[in-house]
């Protein structure tokens, strides 16, 4: 490892810094490229996430011209959460289809690192060697220091990841709600509804059209806006609604 211990500092810190600009992938990749300049002998690194959906490579610094997913020391780590190491591909014939890849692709040596991370996925940081038994004792712990500031970088990408899907869901539902709105005044305005009527004929006539009721009120708007209103709801079975035409329900209130 770097004698300089404030190089591996200042690594560290960059490591575990999450721009606000940067997505999940992009995160990672920035992260993969700081291990593989930080730790000597390294050439490539990996991150590898275990889910309900399966086992996946989140990311690699390139193509490594193997699968890390053949069952071998990425899956085994991944899976129990226990680190795993291969001196030597040459010497070691614990996992020969793993094996015979990877030497293949120009790799003799590897450390395999669970990642701790808050969530219920686990994660396993890999380091690669084209050279043999480049992860050695001395190499063992300042790796797994790295994987700790590994956790925080995955958890905090995840959680900056779920936060992102979560405002476009939100604003989803806001354009779903705003869109349902006008198409509700608009039909209020047409046929002298109260807003409960209004939106009862709307559920109807979208279970009627077998539409989601986002879509159906979209296509109102887009025909009010278009000046073909009164097309669209002869299309849709609504032209001369009258208020009998609302469910009792509806008019009971």
């Amino acid at each position: 490892m770097p004698d300089d211990i404030l190089s591996v500092a200042s690594e560290l810190v960059e490591m575990t810094r999450l721009v606000a600009d940067d997505d999940f992938g992009a995160t990672m990749a920035r992260f993969v490229t700081r291990i593989v300049r930080t730790v000597p002998g390294c050439d490539d690194a990996i991150i590898t996430v275990r889910s309900a959906a399966g086992v996946e490579t989140v990311h690699s610094s390139r193509d490594l011209g193997f699968d890390p997913l053949v069952p071998g020391p990425i899956v085994e780590a991944v899976t129990f959460g226990e680190p795993r190491r291969l001196d030597d591909v040459a010497n070691d014939q614990r996992w020969p289809s793993f094996g015979t890849q990877f030497v293949n692709a120009g790799y003799r040596s590897l450390l395999c690192l669970p990642v701790s991370t808050a969530g219920e996925n686990s994660a396993v940081l890999t380091l690669l060697s084209t050279e043999p038994d480049r992860f050695g004792e001395a190499a063992y712990d300042p790796v797994l220091l790295l994987t700790l500031h590994a956790g925080v970088t995955f958890d905090n990408a995840s959680l900056f990841h779920d936060s992102q899907e979560l405002v476009i869901q939100l604003r989803a539902a806001l354009r779903t709600r705003s869109l349902v709105g006008q198409a509700q005044g608009m039909l209020m305005r047409h046929f002298g509804y109260d807003s409960d009527r209004a939106f009862e004929l709307l559920k109807r006539t979208s279970q009627n059209n077998n539409r989601k009721l986002r879509d159906l009120a979209a296509t109102l708007v887009d025909a009010h806006e278009d000046g073909t209103f009164e097309d669209a709801l002869i299309e849709l079975g609504l032209a001369d609604r009258g208020a009998d035409d609302v469910s009792p329900a509806s008019q009971a209130r």
